[in-house]
């Protein structure tokens, strides 16, 4: 509750703080500049309205969008099967978030920090997806170095759904990072409880995000999962799923909050 009312507080100050903004989506994402807009065909590949979701594995999951935008998170060189990603981001914490050599054939790499110093800033438009993100601090492997706007939450606006990636989460969001990530509807969260946020933390950061679907990601054994699932249980239904494959459009997302366990290739 308290997380929550923070968030709220941080939305009011940080908005009286800027102009007078437009609404981007039902996202609820304020915008302080206009997004830049990459031209392309549109070419209807799918139901229209859903989302094809894909564990690759790791933090990587493959998306399609209905005019056939494909976009991989955590991009370290490998996006699954299928077509080279039209979109794809990374994150900095190690070298299984990124990569230094991707496709020459990607339109879009999008990297969660700057290398040139200060944070990353996304808001690219591609055919019918919107893709922004809120930058966050990362820590080294000692923990006594901290590496400012080194990750990104990356979201995406597509098909009247706003899907978070929440990277290489280190540390609970601010009520001012809340308020520029705006509502989620499904959100990827990394649940290994050691390498990126703890459990308790990231339970708690999930619960205030309050989003209709939760995929967990990075985890690299059951215990940790098998925690995580135990602290969302009793306000979140679990599904477990066989496939690796989801489709999601806003029509479909489910009444109750779930925590939907995909399995990695």
């Amino acid at each position: 509750m308290r997380l929550i009312f923070a968030a709220l507080l941080g939305f009011l100050c940080w908005a009286a703080a800027v102009p007078t903004p437009a609404i981007a989506s039902r996202c609820i994402a304020y915008v302080d500049r206009p997004a830049t807009v990459v031209p392309a065909g549109f070419s209807l590949a799918q139901s229209a309205g859903e989302v094809k979701i894909t564990y690759i594995d790791h933090s990587t999951f493959r998306l399609r969008t209905p005019s056939a935008v494909v976009i991989a998170t955590d991009y370290a060189g490998y996006a699954g099967d299928g077509p080279v990603p039209t979109v794809v981001t990374m994150n900095h914490a190690h070298e299984t978030h990124y990569t230094d050599f991707p496709d020459p054939a990607i339109e879009h790499v999008l990297r969660g920090w700057n290398p040139k110093g200060g944070p990353a800033e996304h808001r690219v438009r591609v055919r019918d997806t919107l893709v922004r993100n809120v930058p966050t601090d990362i820590r080294t492997w000692n923990d006594d170095v901290i590496e400012k706007d080194g990750n990104s939450i990356f979201i995406f606006e597509v098909a009247d759904l706003c899907i978070g990636h929440l990277g290489h989460l280190h540390h609970k969001p601010s009520p001012q990072q809340l308020a520029r990530i705006g509502r989620l509807d499904v959100v990827f969260a990394p649940v290994d409880g050691t390498y990126t946020l703890d459990l308790p933390s990231m339970i708690e950061v999930l619960k205030a995000l309050r989003a209709s679907l939760v995929i967990p990601m990075h985890y690299f054994a059951g215990d940790s999962l098998e925690g995580f699932l135990a602290g969302m249980r009793k306000e979140f239904a679990i599904r477990t799923q066989k496939e690796k494959t989801t489709v999601v459009s806003l029509k479909s997302l489910p009444d109750r909050p779930t925590v939907l366990v995909l399995p990695g290739l």
